[in-house]
């Protein structure tokens, strides 16, 4: 149920792919851009309630955890899809799609604290991580005690709650994946396959949640590997929209998108797979591949809004969305 004192979301119209990026460096202006800001107001309100109901050891952590900072593009995925199948007629989502937008912004930051335990990282949006304040153990036992929660808050929901245990089957099996083929001589082709699994395989979930089924699991998807290029691209670039800007996959010889380009060199390759020390100076040629990562960026759009002009009743909801997405790299 919507929580009481939060005013029920209505639609705000559908937006147009050529509305300007103004206004979209914050969560509220990226909804209003999306014509998604009683919506998201309303999953803000709901995971609130479910900090403040959240064992009392814990509160305190996630309260740190889920300060302001992020977008909600991952909500504001589902918020849109759930749009654009609904189309004008029917002008609110439902409780199980605002249930799903809750649970999808927990699991993902669930993956959010593991990530930072194993790339050992000290700041995420400008701020401590999870691990860095509060040390490792209670860093562990946050994430473990989020994820079995959101099994509870899906008691009553048997397609949703299939979707968030293949989601988690799936980043554990493209997490670990990414770390054994660390270092290898591989090419754009693998990169796009784990990043289907990785950031694809959250994105097509919200996709699924909001629909109630698979109908729109291939934009999803196709968004999610979008929005994995752009990381890639930002984190390259230290820019502060995707909480990038460290060395991490550099020194820990991981497949990006610039890597990925720059392995067709020999000289490159051999380097990429030699010693820390030996990646640290390969940024210079990283980023040589800047141009040729945003022309492969510019096709996965194509590809994103292609998926969502197949299957969306009101495509335009999803163009908006995929255009946001694309802007990140910047």
């Amino acid at each position: 149920m919507i929580p009481p004192g939060v005013n029920t979301p209505s639609n705000d119209g559908p937006v147009t792919a050529n509305i300007g990026p103004e206004n979209t460096g914050s969560a509220f202006g990226l909804a209003t851009h999306l014509g998604l800001a009683n919506e998201l107001a309303a999953v803000e309100s709901m995971l609130t309630d479910w900090i403040s109901d959240c064992d009392d050891e814990f509160e305190e952590v996630l309260r740190f955890q889920f300060e302001p900072g992020s977008k909600y593009l991952r909500a504001l995925t589902l918020l849109s899809c759930d749009a654009a199948m609904r189309g004008p007629t029917k002008a609110t989502p439902t409780d199980d799609v605002l249930l799903g937008a809750v649970v999808i912004e927990i699991a993902h930051n669930v993956t959010l604290i593991i990530d930072d335990i194993v790339d050992r990282s000290d700041t995420r949006r400008g701020k401590p991580t999870v691990v860095k304040a509060f040390g490792e153990l209670s860093a562990h036992m946050v994430a473990g005690y989020m994820m079995s929660d959101l099994f509870r808050l899906l008691r009553n929901e048997p397609f949703a709650q299939a979707q968030i245990s293949t989601l988690f089957k799936r980043l554990a099996v493209a997490e670990n994946r990414q770390w054994r083929l660390r270092q290898r001589p591989l090419g754009v082709t693998d990169w796009r396959q784990l990043a289907r699994e990785d950031t694809g395989s959250m994105f097509e979930a919200c996709a699924n949640l909001a629909t109630g089924s698979v109908r729109l699991g291939a934009f999803g998807n196709a968004l999610g590997v979008l929005y994995h290029g752009c990381d890639d691209v930002a984190d390259l670039r230290g820019a502060a929209g995707l909480g990038g800007g460290g060395d991490e996959d550099i020194r820990d010889g991981i497949l990006t998108l610039p890597a990925a380009l720059a392995l067709t060199d020999p000289t490159f390759a051999k380097r990429f797979a030699g010693a820390p020390k030996d990646r640290q100076t390969l940024r210079p040629a990283l980023e040589a591949q800047l141009d040729n990562a945003e022309r492969l960026l510019d096709e996965l759009t194509v590809e994103a809004r292609a998926e969502a002009e197949t299957f969306a009743h009101v495509p335009e909801r999803l163009y908006a969305l995929v255009d946001v997405v694309r802007r990140l790299s910047r």
